[in-house]
């Protein structure tokens, strides 16, 4: 996926224009011919690829068939809110294109099952271990550029605190993740007696893949499944040094899938995965 990507209020925006256009019996071409496009920009902006104006999906409905009415009224709201600009735009700064996108999507998931092998998942983080890591990893930026990025990761964490629809987290950690001392001994510590806190939440879940499991599903790496209501489907996100790989497709997600599962089965379970974590907080770290 690359350049314009749809938010998830976008997707179920194209994915009810397309019900439509199907429940007419228009081919693409002929909508496209009618809007004065070439088929090509039809075919992008169909696949999320193209933004699409509030005007368009007025004129695009009406050639459906929708002249008025309830439903017709909620998908032009809905085009126009995925106009919108999310609160993450504020830190355009430090952000690159290719991240707004995942925490757009992050945003707005109601699950998100994740796989980390190196660190303590982002939205689990204390402010101290967050610091610590970025100046690991962004050895060149100033300290001012460094604290943006903190104060960006901890905006984050909303998403599973919020009082209303609060994301479902499911977080696997390997062992190496819990041992690796970021920050200093005080730092971690603080970092998994947070982690025994948070994992109180009922809608967060953490597991441990200890090292005695060996070889695993996961040996290529951290990876997220993103699940969204209301039939927006989901994405698998992957993300390396310059950017993010999406996936859609229905053969890419049940891969991922399936190695979430064979992953959630080899690690402990919740409750000895939390247990885990607070016997390593009182270990000399």
């Amino acid at each position: 996926m690359t350049g314009f990507s749809p938010t998830v209020r976008h997707r179920r925006l194209l994915q009810e224009l397309r019900q439509l256009r199907g429940a007419v019996g228009l081919k693409q071409e002929e909508v496209a011919a009618h809007m004065d496009w070439s088929t090509s920009r039809m075919t992008k902006v169909e696949g999320g690829t193209l933004r699409i104006s509030v005007n368009d999906v007025r004129a695009m409905l009406q050639l459906y068939g929708l002249h008025e009415g309830a439903k017709y009224e909620a998908l032009l709201q809905l085009a126009k809110q995925a106009k919108e600009r999310g609160w993450w735009h504020a830190y355009s700064d430090v952000i690159p294109q290719w991240f707004q996108v995942y925490v757009g999507l992050e945003a707005e998931a109601s699950s998100l099952r994740n796989y980390e092998p190196e660190l303590v998942h982002g939205l689990l983080q204390t402010e101290d271990y967050a610091r610590a890591i970025y100046q690991a990893a962004r050895m060149t930026d100033a300290p001012e550029e460094i604290e943006r990025h903190v104060s960006l990761r901890v905006a984050r964490q909303d998403v599973i605190t919020r009082p209303e629809r609060p994301m479902h987290l499911w977080a696997i950690m390997n062992e190496a993740a819990l041992r690796r001392r970021v920050g200093g001994a005080e730092v971690m510590k603080e970092q998994l007696k947070h982690l025994v806190s948070t994992s109180a939440r009922p809608n967060v879940t953490l597991q441990v893949l200890p090292y005695e499991v060996g070889a695993h599903a996961a040996m290529l790496g951290s990876f997220a499944i993103l699940s969204f209501s209301e039939g927006a489907g989901e994405v698998a996100y992957l993300e390396y040094v310059t950017g993010g790989l999406y996936l859609e497709k229905f053969e890419e997600i049940r891969a991922y899938t399936l190695t979430y599962d064979h992953l959630r089965a080899s690690a402990l379970d919740p409750r000895d995965s939390v247990a885990m974590i607070a016997k390593i907080a009182e270990e000399d770290l």
